[in-house]
């Protein structure tokens, strides 16, 4: 079975955009040495999870050539086809797209029975507190970024249930961010 993999970027207080959804926090520009972590960890995957509001963003984004990216990440993350969650779109608006909807469990089940390299989700908040709420994802690749937001979308779901994780490696980088790479315990 393939591997499904979350990376996002968050705060150390565990949000992965303010509030109202901001972003200017990140940490950039971003080093060699996360650049090399980044495409060591993407190389394997052959398909992209989106939730619906982060597709919308994120697909044009990539199909501009956004600045300051090399083309083989543009080329990359361009032709890694890529499936959207959502409970609204019924037809994909992008190239190299389709949309899903329906149960989310059975849809990545599906996505995870087929042949094939890794899978990666990105976000939005939503997805990920759903795919985290679901125990769906293999790994889970967190880049913090040094500092803290006091608020805003959590990637961890606020639940009664525990989420017992095993780190698998801690690496800082030079521009600051700290990758965890953490698998989910699941009872045997």
């Amino acid at each position: 079975m393939r591997k499904f993999k979350l990376q996002v970027q968050m705060s150390v207080d565990g949000y992965m955009a303010g509030p109202n959804g901001e972003m200017d926090w990140l940490t950039y520009p971003w080093t060699d040495d996360i650049n090399a972590y980044l495409d060591a960890l993407t190389e394997p995957v052959d398909c992209i999870v989106l939730g619906r509001k982060l597709a919308e963003g994120f697909i044009p984004a990539w199909a501009a050539g956004p600045e300051g990216e090399d083309q083989a990440s543009v080329d990359k993350m361009n032709n890694t086809p890529k499936v959207v969650i959502s409970r609204t779109l019924t037809e994909s608006p992008w190239e190299n797209a389709v949309v899903a909807g329906g149960d989310l469990a059975e849809t990545v089940n599906e996505l995870k029975a087929r042949p094939g390299g890794d899978i990666i989700a990105y976000g939005g908040a939503t997805l990920v507190q759903n795919l985290l709420t679901e125990g769906l994802l293999d790994e889970l690749h967190l880049l913090v970024n040094p500092t803290a937001l006091g608020a805003g979308l959590a990637v961890f779901p606020y639940t009664a249930d525990r989420q017992p994780l095993r780190l698998v490696t801690a690496r800082q980088f030079d521009c600051g961010i700290t990758a965890l790479h953490l698998e989910p315990q699941r009872a045997r």
